[in-house]
């Protein structure tokens, strides 16, 4: 087997793994609680109580109209991952729908329900986002509002959020919009630390006193590259080498402990670093 199929396999098991844990905190979460906090599933719930559809109907209908939508008016831009998971969320809400037709709440409190909606729900779009995929719905709008309108994405998303959240009120009582718009912005900042804060690492800036073991330490012990500088002091126009290194939540620490006990007159700044680029040069033809 190739890489290229090994690759798309890959793809596949973890957009399913992370499809099935959305659809799990939506129908066993989301849905006994009656909040509709910023998703076409939290949409769903509200339009249930208008129309004799099921959220997974519902859900499938919506998705893709989308798809559909987003198809005419921005082009072929969302690929196979978009479309995969935009149809697979819905089926397996039905299949939970078959299987559990009575089921009502696994915590019996609505605000509890919630809470684990988002934990679990951050988990599956942490993992969609970081295999570069997405359960499609309102990233579509948000997209389409994004060419129409000028507004950001992550601006774009927020408002079709709260509006989402504020739909409640044609169906619940003022609690569960409350419970919503919380809920909306909750899972916005749990979502960025399951993005984000896994992959933060440090760009730690150092002006040792012992410059020769302190590099030493960095590549040889921690197996990290550095990058040095020529830093002149303002003060007294001393010329000192800086040396600045990125490492993670593990490596840091233990440059830490070293520079404490092997260097503590070194001059330390850290920075926390969220994303990491590297372009490598082409060679000219």
């Amino acid at each position: 087997m190739n890489m290229s199929k090994k690759a798309l396999i890959k793809d596949i098991v973890l957009m399913t793994f992370a499809t099935f844990l959305i659809a799990f905190a939506v129908f066993f979460f989301l849905m006994p609680s009656h909040a509709a906090i910023s998703s076409i599933a939290g949409l769903c719930i509200v339009l249930a109580n208008f129309v004799p559809l099921s959220v997974a109907t519902l859900s499938m209908i919506l998705n893709v109209f989308l798809l559909i939508v987003g198809f005419a008016l921005l082009g072929r831009e969302f690929g196979f991952k978009t479309v995969y998971t935009s149809i697979l969320l819905p089926t397996f809400l039905w299949l939970f729908e078959v299987l559990f037709p009575n089921y009502t709440s696994m915590t019996g409190d609505a605000t509890l329900d919630v809470v684990c909606y988002i934990f679990v729900v951050s988990i599956g779009l942490g993992i969609l986002f970081n295999d570069n995929a997405s359960s499609g719905g309102l990233d579509i709008v948000a997209k389409i509002i994004n060419k129409f309108f000028h507004v950001e994405i992550g601006k774009a998303l927020s408002v079709a959020g709260i509006c989402i959240a504020l739909s409640s009120a044609l169906a619940y009582d003022k609690k569960t919009v409350i419970l919503s718009l919380i809920g909306t912005y909750l899972n916005g900042v749990v979502l960025d630390h399951f993005i984000f804060g896994l992959n933060l690492k440090k760009r730690v800036c150092i002006i040792p006193s012992r410059e020769e073991e302190m590099k030493d330490f960095i590549i040889n012990t921690l197996h990290s590259g550095a990058t040095i500088y020529q830093a002149k002091g303002a003060y007294d126009g001393t010329v000192r080498n800086e040396i600045i290194t990125i490492v993670d939540k593990q490596e840091y620490q233990k440059l830490m402990d070293f520079i404490e006990r092997e260097d503590p007159k070194a001059f330390v700044t850290v920075y926390t670093v969220s994303e990491i680029r590297y372009t490598p040069k082409v060679a000219a033809r």
